[in-house]
């Protein structure tokens, strides 16, 4: 059984790739699919297969999907255009024979109050439509996400946002991998929906208070309103829409977006969701 995954030098591909390699499955079984192959040279070295396929171009992906069984679709980080490239790739992957895909989408994806789910949402109907035996893997928020910034959020003693004291239910990037990599090698889980979250399901206030553990100092939280973290986002630099697309993820966060109690994570990992302090401390 062959299994390829897209986006296997970007985080979550590169450690579901090495996910499915710890759990056992042969390296020549595994299929990274990359825009850049030399940038997965280390990965060939260990006997896996390495096919150049970009998102924006389909032909690349019927061409490199050629003999796949089962194929691990990590969405595109690229916000606006997903749902094109995704179609190509699932339309690629029916041209290929591929006979199953786990889609990694978003929590809640047809009913979520972000504007991020917008394109999960609708890539999920595509996939339903395709024809091709799949799971949806609706990844919950990366505790990783918040770790860009850490030493600068420790520094100066404040952390921001807009989702008032709205649970985010975030698990650690290598625990959504392992839970693909498990749905990807073993049987069971054709036309399932995982709910995927972790078990600390901390509001900002009780991050920040993490936060100040792991730094050694006290850091608060601050509540804005949307258009002032956006504002706030621009002044550090990041670019408008981006901020724009992050202030309303944490909006939808204080709308109940980015919680889960569902329990799917930890019984496909077998095991409770990494700890944020650990995550932390990692980054640090």
């Amino acid at each position: 059984m062959t299994i390829a995954v897209t986006g296997a030098t970007g985080n979550l591909g590169r450690l579901t790739v090495d996910a499915l390699l710890e759990r056992g499955v042969a390296p020549s079984d595994i299929v990274a699919l990359v825009r850049t192959p030399a940038k997965a040279a280390d990965l060939a070295e260990r006997g896996v297969q390495v096919r150049a396929a970009d998102y924006d171009d389909k032909q690349s992906y019927v061409d490199a999907l050629a003999g796949v069984d089962r194929l691990v679709l990590v969405s595109s980080s690229t916000v606006g255009q997903r749902l094109a490239q995704h179609t190509n790739v699932i339309e690629a992957a029916k041209q290929a024979g591929v006979g199953y895909i786990a889609y990694t989408s978003i929590l809640d994806a047809q009913d979520s109050p972000l504007a991020l789910a917008a394109e999960h949402k609708a890539t999920e109907s595509v996939l339903i439509e395709s024809g091709i035996p799949f799971t949806l893997l609706r990844n919950g928020w990366y505790w990783e996400n918040y770790t860009s910034d850490l030493e600068q959020t420790i520094e100066h003693g404040v952390l921001i946002g807009a989702s008032n004291d709205g649970r985010i239910a975030a698990a650690a990037r290598v625990d959504f991998a392992e839970a693909a990599a498990v749905v990807a090698s073993t049987e069971g889980h054709e036309g399932r929906t995982y709910e995927l979250g972790g078990d600390e399901r901390l509001t900002k206030a009780q991050l920040a208070e993490a936060i100040s553990a792991v730094g050694g100092k006290p850091v608060v939280y601050r509540n804005l309103s949307e258009a002032d973290f956006v504002a706030a986002l621009v002044e550090v630099g990041l670019p408008e829409g981006f901020a724009k697309v992050l202030a309303d993820s944490d909006v939808g966060a204080g709308k109940g977006g980015l919680d889960t109690d569902s329990g799917d994570l930890q019984k496909l990992i077998g095991r409770s969701s990494t700890p944020v302090a650990e995550v932390l401390a990692a980054a640090r």
